[in-house]
């Protein structure tokens, strides 16, 4: 807009000066050309009164030097007096133009070298016509316009140049604000609750800064209001909770008890960790360190550990491959933990009794892909179950298991994949990323996959070999 608007100037001042400049160059040269001749006609009319008087050559040299132009002047008496048609001085115009002026009787103008001469009849005594001839040099007609050019030319130049300068500043003046503008809604949106800007400027721009602080401050108040929400809605959680944790600690010796115990709580930690996240009013929205991180082989062999008393109860086969080795991810080891819990808690919510399933880990050059699999009837429509996982729960599912997954994966630039798994239902494929600068950008708001840049190396080829059950 800066750069428009000073273009716009300098192409409006350019053309008004050409408007004006160019007339006004040619009236100057004009004036100075009436003003050489106006000169011409007075020396002519400073001889006239002489030639009306006498024709005499020795008085007439006297009146042209008196008049101090006797190189410029010459006198043209008429051929009938004896005295030859050149009397006084050196003519320089044709003798046809001489002959035509004494014919006609009015003055005029011939173009001779080196300037113009200007052509005066003057009445003899005799009824005769003498031609009185001035030379006006070139150098005379121009006096004075290429200075009065180069003013004009000054003048326009300046004048640009402060229009210019003019709509530079206006442009700041515009451009400003709405950079301003821009720049608070780039911090807005990587999560810099704290993003405001000026109300100042132009009028429209001074009514969207204030539009622009007033919606980041409804953004401030629904996300405070979210908090509180949550956190309320996970306080109430803690008197059933208490009651669980009672009625576990009367269960007695045994696994299923210590399982039980177990599972309230972590349960309770969990709660008072979205009490605790729910209630700081600081958005996480910085990426992990290069020290952040977890084990995925140690996560995995800890949470199949908890899961596997529930599934010998069902009679469920299960198998571990891939968690022998450290596998380092970039991902908080709580947050792996949820992903897992959910996703096995879905095998065990929506499989049959019996049903086997199975978790295994690769780790790649690039990215480590961690396969909950099942043998169970299957999902007939794998994108509606991506779509309920990214909010629209339906058929007694919230779809918040799949959307922890997703989020999780797409943290590190993954993605989450489900399809047919090789024990024959289904695979619920977790891609994490483990090369930062190999994440590929998401459109701000879409929730849907994101791609990567390259291909996933020798785990494609891998992580979808066949594996018997013990």
């Amino acid at each position: 807009m800066r750069w428009a608007l000073v273009k716009v100037s300098l192409a409006v001042t350019a053309m008004v000066v050409v408007a004006f400049a160019v007339p006004l160059g040619l009236v100057i040269r004009e004036m100075a050309r009436d003003r050489a001749f106006s000169n011409a006609e007075r020396e002519a009319a400073a001889v006239a009164p002489a030639l009306s008087i006498t024709t005499d050559r020795d008085q007439l040299e006297r009146v042209v030097a008196s008049a101090g132009s006797d190189a410029a002047m010459a006198v043209h008496l008429p051929a009938g007096d004896g005295s030859g048609a050149l009397d006084i001085g050196e003519r320089r115009a044709a003798a046809e133009d001489i002959a035509a002026v004494r014919k006609l009787g009015r003055a005029s103008t011939s173009t001779v070298s080196g300037g113009s001469a200007l052509l005066q009849p003057v009445a003899l005594s005799t009824g005769e016509i003498a031609v009185v001839e001035v030379f006006v040099p070139e150098s005379e007609v121009t006096n004075g316009v290429g200075t009065a050019w180069a003013v004009l030319t000054g003048v326009g130049v300046a004048l640009i140049l402060g229009s210019v300068a003019v709509a530079d500043r206006l442009g700041v003046r515009m451009v400003r604000p709405a950079q301003r503008l821009v720049e608070g809604a780039h911090e807005l949106g990587e999560g810099k609750l704290g993003a405001r800007v000026p109300e100042e400027g132009p009028n429209e721009l001074r009514l969207a800064a204030v539009a622009f602080n007033s919606m980041a401050d409804q953004v401030v108040q629904l996300l405070a209001n979210e908090r509180e929400l949550a956190a309320d809605l996970s306080h109430r959680l803690r008197t059933p909770l208490t009651v669980l944790r009672l009625n576990a600690a009367s269960l007695g010796d045994g696994p299923a008890a210590e399982q039980t115990r177990a599972a309230v709580e972590q349960l309770e930690r969990e709660v008072d960790t979205i009490i605790r996240t729910a209630r700081d009013a600081k958005p996480q929205t910085a990426a992990a360190g290069p020290g952040a991180g977890c084990d995925a082989a140690e996560v995995v062999r800890e949470r199949m550990a908890f899961w596997s008393a529930l599934a010998e109860d069902e009679g469920r086969k299960w198998r571990v491959a891939g968690a022998d080795r450290p596998v380092r991810i970039p991902v908080a080891r709580a947050d792996l933990a949820a992903a897992l819990d959910a996703l096995l808690g879905n095998v065990f919510r929506h499989t049959a009794e019996g049903t086997a399933f199975a978790v295994d880990v690769h780790n790649g050059e690039d990215a480590v892909i961690v396969l909950v699999s099942d043998a169970g009837p299957g999902i007939p429509d794998p994108e509606r179950a991506i779509a309920r996982g990214r909010g629209s729960g339906s058929d007694g599912s919230t779809g918040l298991g799949l959307d922890i997954v997703r989020r999780l994966a797409e943290s590190t630039g993954g993605d989450v994949r489900i399809g047919s798994s090789v024990l024959g239902g289904t695979e619920v494929r977790i891609w994490l990323q483990l090369d930062g600068r190999e994440r590929a950008p998401r459109r701000r708001g879409h929730r849907g996959t994101v791609r990567r840049r390259r291909g996933p190396s020798r785990l494609t080829a891998s992580f979808n070999r066949p594996r018997s059950l013990p």
